[in-house]
Order: C-alpha cells, then sequence, then structure tokens
C-alpha cells in the first residue's frame, strides 16, 4: 500500500487520469502519445502501488471500480493544485500564461452558461497564453472548492451566512424560484388559487430539499415545508418532483428550460415558499488576484448581467 507519494507515482497518476478522463485506453493513446500496452503497463504498476483495482478492460470495455473513481477524483485535485501553483507562481513574474480554473455551479441556467463562454473567450483573447479549465461541481461543494485551492474562481449562488475566507464578487444577478410540484401531485389543482384552502396544510405534503441550502428556505411565516429527503442539485430536485410525491423549491429557470415539457406546476401562482439567491464570482482568500483573474472576472459579472436583459 502507498505510504508515500513519489515522483514515479505522479507520472503514473498522470497516465491514470487521462485514461479515466477519456473513459478508455484508446482514447488516451494520442493525449499521451503512448501506446496501448505501455498505457496498461502502467494502470497496472499504479494499481500495485495502491494496492487497488482501478478499473476492468475488456471485451466490456473500460469500467472504473469505485476505488477508481475515489483515485480520479482525487487525482484531480492535486492536478488542479499543481497547475494554480505554477499559474500564481508566473504570476509573481508577471507572467500570465498557464492554466486557471473556473467552477460553476452544477445546474445553472443556459444563459449563463453561454455568459460564461463568453467571459472566457475574452480572458483568453486578452492574454493569449492562457488556457481555462471549467469544471462543475455540486451546490453543497461551491464553498469548500472555493478555500481548498483547487480553483482559482467559483460561480455559483449562495444564501449562507459568507465567510471571511472567501471574496464574493456580486454579479448583480439573482436566481428567483418557488415551490414547484408535477402536474399529477394533489396540489396541482390550485396552480390558479391565491392561496391553499385552510384545510389544506403544506406541511402535510413531503417536500424534497437541497443539500448545502440555507433551512430559512423552508420556512415561511408560520408554514414550514416537510423535508422528507435531499438532492444534490436541482436538476436531481426536478426528478423527484416529477414522480409526483414531492413538492420543492426550484428555481423558475429550471422550471422554464427543463420543466416546460414536463408540465411542473408552480404551487399558487408561485406564491409559495419564493426566494432569491444571489448569483456571485467566488475566490479563496489565498487566492492571488493577478490581472488574469481580475479581468476574468470583470468579464463574467457584464456578460452575466447582460445576459439576463
Amino acid at each position: 500500500m502507498l505510504n508515500r507519494l513519489q515522483e514515479s507515482d505522479i507520472k503514473l497518476l498522470r497516465v491514470f487520469y487521462a485514461v479515466a478522463s477519456c473513459n478508455g485506453f484508446t482514447a488516451a493513446e494520442p493525449v499521451l502519445r503512448m501506446q496501448r500496452p505501455n498505457i496498461s503497463a502502467a494502470i497496472k504498476k499504479l494499481e500495485e502501488r495502491l494496492d487497488l483495482v482501478l478499473c476492468h478492460r475488456g471485451r466490456g470495455g473500460f469500467q472504473m471500480t469505485k476505488e477508481g473513481e475515489v483515485v480520479f477524483q482525487e487525482t484531480k485535485r492535486i492536478f488542479n493544485a499543481f497547475d494554480n501553483f505554477v499559474f500564481n507562481l508566473k504570476s509573481l513574474h508577471d507572467d500570465y500564461s498557464g492554466h486557471i480554473t473556473l467552477v460553476l455551479m452544477a445546474g445553472l441556467a443556459t444563459s449563463m452558461q453561454l455568459a460564461v463562454s463568453k467571459a472566457v473567450k475574452s480572458t483568453m483573447k486578452k492574454f493569449d497564453d492562457i488556457h481555462v479549465n471549467i469544471q462543475t461541481r455540486l451546490y453543497n461543494e461551491v464553498e469548500h472548492v472555493a478555500l481548498s485551492g483547487e480553483c482559482h474562481l467559483v460561480l455559483s449562488t449562495y444564501d449562507m451566512v459568507k465567510p471571511e475566507s472567501v471574496t464574493f464578487h456580486s454579479t448583480g444577478v439573482h436566481c428567483k424560484g418557488r415551490l414547484y410540484c408535477s402536474p399529477t401531485h394533489p396540489l396541482a389543482k390550485y396552480r390558479e388559487a391565491d392561496a391553499l384552502p385552510d384545510n389544506v396544510r403544506i406541511e402535510d405534503f413531503p417536500a424534497i430539499g437541497m443539500s448545502g441550502l440555507s433551512s430559512v428556505n423552508y420556512i415561511s411565516g408560520e408554514r414550514r415545508l416537510a423535508i422528507q429527503t435531499f438532492s444534490d442539485s436541482y436538476d436531481v430536485c426536478m426528478a423527484a418532483v416529477m414522480t409526483g410525491e414531492y413538492v420543492g423549491l426550484l428555481p423558475d429557470y429550471i422550471a422554464k428550460e427543463q420543466g416546460a415539457a414536463t408540465g411542473l406546476v408552480p404551487i399558487c401562482k408561485g406564491s409559495l415558499f419564493p426566494f432569491s439567491h444571489e448569483l456571485f464570482v467566488m475566490n479563496g482568500k489565498n487566492t492571488r488576484l493577478n490581472p488574469v483573474l481580475r479581468h476574468c472576472i470583470k468579464e463574467l459579472e457584464y456578460f452575466i448581467s447582460e445576459s439576463q436583459k
């Protein structure tokens, strides 16, 4: 079992990272500039070093094991940290080149994702030797990612108490939402009602919550949602709502972009449990905001604001 990481292990991890990212040995050959037998030998040696089976290969195709998935995610964290270290080191010498990592909250509106593309394009055009790595994380992971040094910038809504260790740059955009149900849910018949009848209690209907979301979202005056289970993203929350078993809080853009085809119903004209979560560009206080990152933040703020007009 591996007790200490050596330089040779880093090389083996890079091979595994490429294979896992490409979802196969053959697809990784041009990326690694290695032939398949050499790639296979490197993976086997890494598995021996870790005393773990990382993937299955054969007639059924390439498939990572559960242990392989964990090693892949941890490897991604290591290499992101390496890239960030090199980028920050170069910036101390006014050398603005290398890779920057931008993390997006999973399930952002399509308009916001397009705005991110425009901001990234603008940044890469201004700084010729900059490459941007865009990743996604679940809502309850974004604060940790901003603090961990895995990335430079995070784009996400945030409704918790803001930690002093994270810097928040407002985009001026708020993601609004409310309580939804499926067309088959008993509360769907109150779609056009101004309020629920006195004999109908929202507490009597199971609700699904979102991991990481502040609990104040589930309280409105004397009413409280009966949270029975949690999802890790708005997409998953919507899927649970569409089973007809739960009501759930969803951003309006989810209902507009994805819910239109499924018939998501805003209960009581959408007046129940309304929320408005501000969208931020975030970075850890330890992240050095050099001209590249400052320009990227400025462009993100501009294009996201423009996308909402």
